[in-house]
C-alpha cells in the first residue's frame, strides 16, 4: 500500500477511526487503513476496500468480516463503511459515550470490534466535556 493511498483514506475519514470515532490526533496509538475485506479473503489495497481504524478496533476485527448478533443469534455482515449508512445501524446514547445497535449489523459489530471499550467511553466523557466529541463528520 502506498503513502498516498494510506493518506488519502485518512483524509477521507477526517482523521476518525471509521468504526469508534477516536480521533487521531489526540490518540497515543497509530491509526492504520484497514482492510474492509481481508486479503486473507480476496480483498484488495483498493481505496474503497480500506477504512482509516484505530489500533483497538483493527485488533478487534482482525480478519473478520461477520459477527454474530446477539440478539437474532444469527451471523451478519460487519458494518461496511463503503456500502453501509451509519445511522442505519448505529446511535448515540443520551449522553454520547456509547453506541447503540440499531440493527444485527450494527449489534454485531458493536459486540465484535467492542465499540464500547471501557477506554473509549472514558474518552468520550472527556472530549464531549471538552466540546469535542461526537467529532463533526
Amino acid at each position: 500500500m502506498t503513502d498516498s493511498l494510506r493518506n488519502e483514506v485518512r483524509k477521507r475519514a477526517m482523521h476518525c477511526c471509521e468504526y469508534c470515532f477516536a480521533q487521531e490526533m489526540i490518540s497515543h496509538d497509530p491509526f492504520s487503513a484497514e482492510h474492509i475485506i481481508p486479503s486473507s479473503k480476496g480483498g484488495k489495497d483498493e481505496f474503497d476496500n480500506l477504512a482509516w481504524s484505530c489500533l483497538g478496533c483493527n485488533y478487534h476485527k482482525f480478519t473478520a468480516t461477520t459477527a454474530i448478533d446477539l440478539v437474532s443469534e444469527e451471523t451478519v455482515n460487519l458494518f461496511h463503511p463503503r456500502k453501509d449508512i451509519w445511522a442505519e445501524h448505529f446511535k448515540w446514547n443520551e449522553d454520547y459515550t456509547q453506541l447503540i445497535g440499531l440493527s444485527a449489523v450494527g449489534r454485531a459489530t458493536i459486540n465484535r470490534l467492542k465499540l464500547n471499550r471501557t477506554g473509549l467511553i472514558n474518552l468520550r466523557q472527556i472530549l464531549r466535556t471538552a466540546g469535542k466529541h461526537p467529532p463533526n463528520l
